[in-house]
């Protein structure tokens, strides 16, 4: 029997023992998590096959047609795109066993406990402290722009641990539960109204060792792993057909609503559908590229494009709809779960655009990374990377 074949075989295994209609979606997921069905690329026993990742989109089309729930119940992007990942590399086998099914299975929501007040694009000059006792770690410190924190059960967290070394090897990075006491979180508005993220404040907070994943000290390439597969889940973002996401907005309007036209605007429209286009198409391969191992700095051109063709676009829109971005005023707080780009207006996206350049990396700072590590161009001269963190400026 083919490989194509056997994930057939256990789909339809999967869809006969658990029909979608009728089966809690945690319990479903649960099933496809123990038949291996979740990530095949996975081990065997942890939600996979040992199978090549280019397998898994078989599967997914499968599923979603037969009305399968998403991973993490749709609400889950951290845990699944960024935590699992991370975790299938640096766990431990008691790790891996612990807390991929319960995050795979929406059980365990997931946020991420990285960017601080101090440092944001510099990431390893984090100042949250995690210091030993017993078989525990106590974490004092602040993080910020920490998306679903007030419905996470569980967080990925970067804490320093030695300040006597420079700031990038005194990092250890954690598996922190976010339901115990000394976790504070506040929202955070944005411009839009809204408060997608959270500051966290978090005084006294004890972490067991057990839940540090990969050693002491080596939290920075742990991150690491987690950025570049965050990056790469923004700018090259799974499934967008032709014409989807933002352009398709803007092309609708143009093709529907011919008064709206300048004829002097029909070059910058082909442009913006063209560079969307390309970036789409460029989001494949790297997917692709991807499928056969972890994420590299690539995903850090992806991030960049996206953001500055997603400002540009909701730019463009405004021209189209001027009277829609004057018109904004929803400036209820609201704390969504999920950005919903389409279903919102003009105005919105616009204002919305603007965090594109932030979140997930500055576009600034992943220049720096792609000039470094993709181009191999000169470095900076940095004169923070030898020093000890403790006696940085700050």
């Amino acid at each position: 029997m083919s490989i194509q074949q056997n994930l057939q075989t256990r789909v339809r295994a999967l869809l006969d023992q658990h029909d979608p209609a009728t089966t809690d979606p945690q319990e479903f997921l649960g099933a496809r998590f123990d038949a291996g069905l979740a990530w095949v690329h996975f081990p065997a026993g942890f939600g996979g096959l040992g199978l090549p990742h280019t397998y898994q989109a078989q599967v997914d089309a499968h599923l979603a047609a037969a009305g399968a729930p998403p991973a993490g119940g749709g609400r889950n992007i951290i845990g699944t795109g960024m935590a699992a990942p991370t975790i299938a590399v640096f766990g431990t086998e008691d790790q891996k066993r612990k807390f991929l099914r319960p995050l795979f299975t929406g059980e365990h929501l997931y946020c991420q406990l990285f960017s601080e007040p101090g440092a944001g694009s510099d990431l390893a000059a984090v100042a949250t402290r995690a210091v030993r006792d017993g078989d525990d770690w106590i974490v004092n410190g602040q993080k910020v722009w920490t998306s679903m924190a007030q419905h996470a059960q569980m967080a990925i967290l970067v804490a320093r641990t030695d300040p006597n070394v420079p700031k990038h090897v005194g990092l250890t990075y954690f598996l922190c539960d976010m339901r115990q006491p000394g976790i504070d979180i506040r929202p955070l508005r944005q411009i839009t109204g809204e408060a997608e993220f959270n500051e966290v404040f978090l005084t006294d907070v004890r972490v067991p060792d057990a839940n540090r994943l990969g050693p002491e000290g080596g939290g920075w390439r742990v991150a690491t792993t987690t950025l570049n597969n965050e990056r790469v889940a923004i700018g090259a973002r799974t499934g967008t057909p032709r014409e989807g996401g933002h352009i398709g907005r803007v092309t609708e309007a143009w093709r529907e609503q011919p008064a709206l036209r300048n004829p002097a605007m029909h070059d910058e429209m082909m442009r913006l559908w063209v560079e969307a286009e390309v970036l789409r198409l460029t989001g494949e391969r790297l997917r692709q590229q991807a499928a056969t191992g972890q994420p590299g700095p690539e995903g850090a051109g992806m991030k960049v494009a996206f953001a500055r063709l997603a400002q540009q676009i909701s730019g463009f829109e405004l021209e189209l709809h001027p009277e829609s971005g004057l018109q904004y005023d929803d400036w209820t707080l609201r704390r969504p779960e999920t950005v919903d780009l389409i279903g919102r207006g003009p105005g919105y996206r616009y204002l919305r655009a603007r965090g594109n350049s932030i979140e997930g990396g500055t576009s600034e700072i992943l220049r720096n990374t792609i000039s470094e590590r993709v181009l191999g161009l000169p470095g900076e001269h940095r004169v923070d990377k030898t020093a000890a963190w403790k006696d940085l400026p700050r």
